[in-house]
């Protein structure tokens, strides 16, 4: 039987797995932490899904939802395609056991979100992202698939036939528990990793998982990236933790008002609108709020469960009588690993999916409620391509060779010298991110930030480790995230510096209107960081 391995846990990647299984390969996951703390997990809105067509929705007003919130830059076919699968999706996710919440008629409940014409956002309280994710992991351990918890992936690894095309052929990892680089054989190889927003620190709603270990990893081994300069800013993160409140508050009819009491935007607007708008009411020197008060209790208690817990946990504060404090925090990433339509990297049998990947479907600023679609839709497909990839080739290479080159790379690590704290150098990066490559951006400070980025690539060596064991030596791991990280802020700033335009939720000051002219277009960029653009 031939073997698919799927690099990442979370909701794309088990997807990819359960298809993949179905289609008769032979299915490894690899994650570097556990499949239930993966960022799906935080995706409590919602997934769209037109269901019915009688209420005046329609799969062609999700389509122009998307399209326009993607300002320009999504690719309609793709587009086209995901909304058109959108009903199977939700279905299938019903099928397999996911508990969404029910009308009185025993409806699946659609709720209203940002940027949408109508509730299409099938949800399940407000934890939808995490009841799909568990029922996920749950259809995987029926299935027998093989999941490896708590390894770091570190190469893929890849070689040229005798034409000059390179493929993938396995992976390598680092297993966390020993200590020890380990390589796994596959003919074919899914991305499922995540994205990056974690390299705006304390400023981003995700995980300290979302490192953009996948898109690093997959640019030095020859892939091309896109879109990365598009980072969406959510405009209700709490504001002291930037724990996010999910625009299923909104949705439900929140209000977002200034230190005044007034509302000073539509709450329903997409995402890119409603955080410029809380960052020029900051600039004025307002403090935001979020206010679900006049939902009631008993509301709150039924449908936003999780938001009223957020609140007193992190914030202390009871939403039912008080205003909630907000800010704006990095949420998703809409750049990734540039794929096909059939989820196909440049590098034969290597695959991704998810927020790793750019499909193409959320352009310039997603619309709330794809990110769960986009991860069933393009994970059953990447599923059962990358297995049926699998079964056409036949391709077994030599793994020691790269196991002894990488465990020398770790070793050399632990020789650095520890001049320089990184965690420190981290923090600094996520400041600098936040302030420069953030809801607004200039060349002057884009370019202060690109010359920083390179300085702390260059004195890298001297941010040694203070753990120099074997075993699960989280200091290495996390300096190894740090390091990707740099590589990719690199990368995003370079993209971001190169559109002299403003488009959805990349606004430039010194070019405040969009360019369709030049800049309708995908940004590439390659591991030498040169850029072109893709119309």
């Amino acid at each position: 039987m031939k073997s698919v391995i799927i690099i990442g846990a979370g909701g794309a990647g088990l997807v990819a797995a359960l298809s993949a299984k179905e289609s008769g390969a032979k299915v490894t996951v690899i994650t570097k932490e556990y499949p239930t703390r993966s960022q799906t997990c935080m995706a409590q809105g919602g997934i769209n899904a037109v269901l019915s067509e009688n209420g005046g929705d329609s799969i062609e007003l999700h389509v122009q939802n998307t399209l326009k919130s993607a300002a320009g830059l999504a690719d309609e076919n793709a587009v086209r395609y995901m909304c058109q699968e959108a009903p199977d999706a939700v279905a299938w996710l019903d099928s397999i056991g996911v508990g969404f919440s029910r009308t009185n008629e025993s409806k699946i409940a659609q709720r209203k979100l940002g940027g949408a014409y109508a509730p299409r956002a099938c949800y399940a309280q407000d934890y939808t992202g995490l009841k799909i994710l568990h029922t996920l992991y749950d259809r995987c351990l029926a299935e027998g698939i093989e999941i490896l918890n708590e390894r770091y992936l570190l190469e893929f690894l890849t070689c040229k036939d005798a034409q000059e095309k390179i493929f993938v052929y396995g992976v390598s990892v680092l297993n966390k528990r020993s200590g020890e680089v380990q390589t796994y054989e596959a003919q074919s190889v899914i991305v499922a990793t995540g994205g990056y927003s974690r390299i705006y620190h304390n400023y981003s709603t995700n995980s300290v998982s979302s490192t953009g270990d996948g898109i690093a990893t997959a640019l030095r081994a020859g892939v091309k990236a896109s879109d990365l300069e598009f980072v969406q800013f959510h405009p209700t993160a709490l504001k002291n933790s930037s724990i996010l409140i999910s625009e299923s508050a909104r949705g439900a009819g929140g209000y977002i008002l200034n230190s005044k009491g007034e509302r000073f935007v539509n709450e329903l607007l997409p995402r890119d609108e409603v955080s410029k708008a809380i960052d020029d009411e900051i600039a004025k020197g307002e403090d935001i709020f979020l206010d679900i008060r006049h939902l009631g209790l008993e509301f709150i208690e039924k449908e936003l469960p999780q938001e009223a817990k957020l609140a007193k946990l992190y914030e202390n504060i009871d939403p039912t009588c008080e205003l909630i404090p907000i800010k704006p925090a990095a949420h998703y990433t809409m750049g990734g690993i540039d794929v096909d339509e059939n989820s196909s990297t440049c590098i034969d049998g290597l695959y991704a999916v998810g927020e790793c990947a750019n499909h193409r479907v959320h352009g310039a600023n997603r619309l709330g409620g794809n990110s769960l679609l986009e991860l069933v839709v393009f994970g059953r497909q990447v599923g059962k391509n990358a297995a049926e990839y699998a079964k056409n080739t036949d391709k077994n290479l030599d793994l020691q060779e790269r196991k002894i080159v990488l465990q020398e790379q770790i070793t050399e690590i632990k020789e650095y010298t520890n001049e320089i704290n990184f965690y420190e150098k981290q923090k600094f990066l996520g400041d600098l991110f936040y302030k420069n490559v953030g809801i607004k951006r200039d060349k002057t400070a884009l370019q202060n930030v690109l010359n920083e980025v390179q300085e702390m690539k260059n004195i890298l060596p001297k941010m040694g480790l203070d753990d120099k064991t074997k075993i699960y030596n989280t200091n290495l791991i996390e300096f190894l995230e740090f390091k990707n990280m740099l590589e990719l802020a690199e990368f995003i700033i370079i993209s971001a510096i190169n559109r002299q335009e403003s488009r959805g939720a990349h606004f430039r000051v010194d070019f405040p209107t969009a360019d369709d002219e030049k800049f309708k277009a995908h940004s590439i960029i390659d591991k030498n960081g040169a850029i072109c653009y893709e119309y």
